[in-house]
């Protein structure tokens, strides 16, 4: 098998939330294919993860009538988001007469029904929302850095049901495409599985997804080039690296907020501690190649 990078898109990075111009997803789109060809061009094998946070937003407020639950938009996102990434992907993959296809995997995440995160949603979702949407929805809303979006409950992977299925693709040197907006969340009741309404965060499961696949490299791309403290004030550092002490201490300090950066700079850090050899890093779409030769972006580092 190659080496093997699993590349997470932010589904902000897709379609920002603050912005309605299409080109803007259609160039950041453009970046992650360059990202990709990239990554295969220099012998990698691809394991390509997305958000969907806006995009399933969109779609519930379209269901007024409540008719589909949670997880069945998550599914639903997974098959349009992924269907649209395929479709680019294999044709530049034509164009270059390159051997790899691309291969789009429904991925279910068992959930603990217990987890906090159902008593204490963080995960936003769909587009910003004005003042009368925030007056009148019967949701949970936070405000984030962008403006307020509703927040929904954001439990932590266990497993992923069909691992061995991406495992067996990725040896056969597909694209795959998977876990779309942190997984389709499931719980097991005995001896089977049923859905249950929340949203995982994809950054968490891309490093869980690193982690039991032994990945060698982990890279989070999302709207910002690096992480940065002290963001949006004159004191503002960008870091090209960052060690597991450095994070833990900027963590307790509150530079990453929870429903933000919080989660990326921890799932680095969990594939870090797991696999000390895989590469973590977090960068722009398009910046892949330089920010694994430390050229750009943010590498995670034990010490």
């Amino acid at each position: 098998m190659p080496k093997v990078a699993v590349y997470a898109i932010g589904g902000n990075a897709l379609q920002n939330p603050s912005s309605t111009n299409s080109t803007d997803s259609a160039e950041v789109l453009a970046k992650v294919m360059s990202d990709v060809i990239d990554l295969l061009e220099s012998g990698w094998g691809v394991i390509l993860t997305h958000g969907n946070g806006p995009q399933v937003g969109h779609l519930m407020q379209l269901d007024g009538d409540l008719s589909h639950t949670m997880d069945e938009w998550v599914s639903a996102t997974q098959g349009m988001i992924g269907h649209s990434l395929a479709l680019h992907l294999d044709s530049i993959l034509l164009k270059r007469r390159r051997p790899e296809r691309t291969a789009c995997i429904i991925t279910r995440v068992e959930v603990d029904p217990r987890d906090q995160g159902f008593t204490l949603p963080t995960k936003p979702v769909g587009p910003i929302l004005s003042d009368k949407m925030v007056m009148t929805a019967d949701w949970d809303i936070a405000e984030t850095v962008n403006g307020p979006r509703r927040v929904v409950a954001s439990p932590m992977p266990m497993s992923v049901l069909d691992i061995e299925v991406i495992r067996k693709l990725v040896e056969l040197r597909a694209v795959v495409i998977c876990g779309g907006g942190g997984g389709i969340p499931v719980i097991r009741n005995s001896d089977y599985y049923t859905g249950i309404p929340a949203v995982i965060d994809k950054d968490r499961l891309s490093a869980l997804i690193a982690i039991k696949m032994n990945a060698d490299a982990l890279i989070i791309s999302t709207s910002v080039d690096s992480v940065k403290t002290n963001f949006g004030t004159e004191q503002e550092i960008s870091h090209r690296e960052l060690t597991l002490d450095e994070c833990e201490k900027f963590m307790a300090d509150g530079e990453f907020p929870s429903g933000s950066m919080g989660p990326k700079i921890g799932s680095l850090m969990e594939a870090t501690l797991h696999n000390p050899s895989l590469t973590a890093i977090l960068c722009q779409p398009g910046d892949a190649l330089k920010a694994l030769r430390a050229e750009a972006g943010t590498k995670i580092v034990v010490k």
